[in-house]
């Protein structure tokens, strides 16, 4: 019964054991970086890390190219690392999560009706210099451009509270919402609602994603896309001077190129790691593994407006056809993730653990009469969309085997890189796709990002999840501060998510990070954001 899937949980290993003793190793021989390996082990006992020197540049390898950095066109953490690390906020997390801190805002009020936040913006911070302005000085005239453009244009709605700012000095900016929102500050922290100069935006117009302009540690030189991206210092940074010349981002798509780069020297920070890496990482003394839990769910999205997906009994046949622990751990052979059940993460105050039981348990039999009651006995074809990335592909794989096994349902599995693959899981046009949400600890960016109605047509709802109880329970959870109560509005909406079947939420992944000894001052967070140079941090290179 078990031998399809056990054999393509085979073929995967085997996979993934050759790739790793391959020859794809990105401008570098095996013999290369075996004495690559043996010279940074060997440095690695000898040195330490003394004081902070300036100079170097940090080379970052992101696991998906990065299709535009226009702030309010971004739908990726693979734009967002490189956005975060040109542009500034507002507000700010701090390092572990739990409270906002300031950014461009030196502090802020709020009104008793909580309908609006007055900011006391820095009066020492100044653009970048582009092509249509001189790195001239941020006044709250551009934060009243930047936020109104996000909420008018940005792709996944990510300031949809707010109504309107008014500027009412060069250091003074009072933010009005059309109701009150317990998420505001939150939402600011974004990278998508950093701030940017108009005369920059209008100037390049739809080019603006490729010659991004704003206030943080390291300016964009050039963005070639599907190549990299180069940032240099920016002597006028408002919080530190960066001890880093200059950032560069490469998409390495390979984890395990990821990491014999980071062997070679040829890369300094390999993120997201997954597979085979993750256990080369661990093993490979010239290598540091970071890894922390992360705010992270990934998940098998399904139709819910057409096709057979939209049918409630398919979707819980195909969810008892899955064995999501078994799923689990063959995409994750080296407990880069737990299994999961819920479309929220455990770190999330939100989580309900009593709801993990409503998840239906694996049932090939009983998944096969629920497909026969909604009228497909025989099966039927289905198309998978993912993007491009290893664990993508292994968990797409052990999908389509469980499928035809279990319901003889043809799964054709579709890859493509980052951009296009984001297209289509925002189109609705999906019979099923794949990926992976990562944000912070309030529920509401999980929970009304990919169910409420008001997020239909973007990438998180892009499968046309509606259902107006969901939606009450989740707007009420956004009109009170306390967070007890909000958290239980945000259960008793799961509650009603899960019940409707919506997807397969099946992995919590870890941030998993693989670093080179010579990197010193990187702090790792929950939400995989990399922060280089802020008043807190400032990451150098070690001689």
């Amino acid at each position: 019964m078990k031998k399809r899937i056990l054999a393509a949980i085979a073929a995967l290993a085997a996979t993934a054991v050759l790739s790793a003793c391959g020859s794809d190793k990105p401008a570098s021989t095996a013999a290369a970086t075996e004495q690559a390996s043996t010279a940074q082990e060997t440095a690695k006992e000898e040195k330490t890390p003394g004081e902070p020197v300036s100079g170097g540049v940090l080379t970052i390898s992101l696991s998906s190219s990065p299709k535009n950095l226009d702030p309010v066109k971004y739908t990726g953490t693979y734009e967002s690392q490189i956005i975060g690390t040109v542009c500034d906020t507002l507000v700010e997390y701090n390092t572990e999560l739990t409270e906002i801190q300031p950014g461009l805002a030196k502090s802020w009020k709020v009104s008793d009706d909580g309908l609006a936040y007055t900011f006391t913006l820095r009066d020492d911070v100044y653009f970048q210099p582009g092509k249509y302005q001189e790195g001239r000085k941020m006044t709250a005239e551009d934060v009243k451009y930047s936020l109104e453009r996000s909420r008018q244009l940005s792709a996944m709605n990510r300031l949809d509270m707010l109504d309107h700012c008014e500027a009412v000095s060069d250091t003074e900016l009072v933010c009005y919402l059309a109701e009150p929102n317990a998420v505001f500050l939150t939402a600011l922290t974004d990278a998508g609602n950093v701030i940017v100069p108009k005369e920059e935006v209008e100037g390049w117009g739809d080019d603006f994603g490729t010659h991004l302009v704003g206030t943080g540690p390291f300016a964009l030189e050039s963005f070639e896309l599907d190549q990299q991206a180069v940032l240099k210092r920016n002597d006028k940074y408002w919080a530190a001077k960066p001890y880093l010349d200059g950032v560069t981002f490469k998409p390495v798509s390979d984890g395990n190129q990821a990491v014999n780069a980071l062997r070679t020297g040829e890369i300094n920070l390999a993120t997201s790691l997954s597979g085979e890496a993750v256990k080369i990482a661990r093993e490979d003394q010239s290598v540091e593994l970071m890894e922390t839990p992360g705010l992270h769910v990934a998940y098998i999205y399904f139709n819910q407006k057409s096709g057979p997906t939209a049918d409630i009994k398919v979707r819980e046949a195909i969810i008892k056809a899955v064995n999501v622990d078994e799923l689990t751990a063959g995409v994750y052979q080296y407990n880069e993730a737990k299994p999961a059940s819920l479309p929220l993460p455990p770190g999330s105050w939100g989580y309900d653990s009593s709801l993990e039981s409503e998840k239906p348990a694996y049932d090939p039999e009983g998944a096969k009469k629920l497909l026969a009651e909604a009228g497909y006995p025989d099966g039927f074809d289905l198309n998978i969309y993912i993007s491009n990335t290893e664990a993508r592909i292994k968990m797409a794989t052990l999908f389509q085997a469980y499928l035809k096994q279990n319901l003889n349902i043809n799964v054709n599995i579709n890859t493509s890189e980052w951009g296009a693959f984001s297209e289509i899981a925002a189109s609705g046009k999906a019979d099923v796709f794949a990926m992976s949400w990562t944000w912070y600890p309030d529920p509401y960016f999980f929970l009304n990002k990919l169910f409420h109605s008001s997020s239909i047509g973007s990438l998180g709802n892009g499968q046309g999840f509606e259902n107006k109880e969901a939606d009450q329970y989740l707007d009420d959870a956004l009109l009170t501060t306390d967070q007890a109560k909000r958290a239980e509005l945000y259960k008793k909406a799961l509650a009603v998510i899960v019940k409707q079947y919506p997807g397969i939420f099946y992995a919590n992944e870890n941030v998993n990070w693989g670093v080179s000894s010579n990197v010193q001052g990187l702090t790792q967070r929950a939400d995989g954001k990399v922060k280089i140079c802020t008043p807190d941090i400032n990451v150098w290179l070690s001689k």
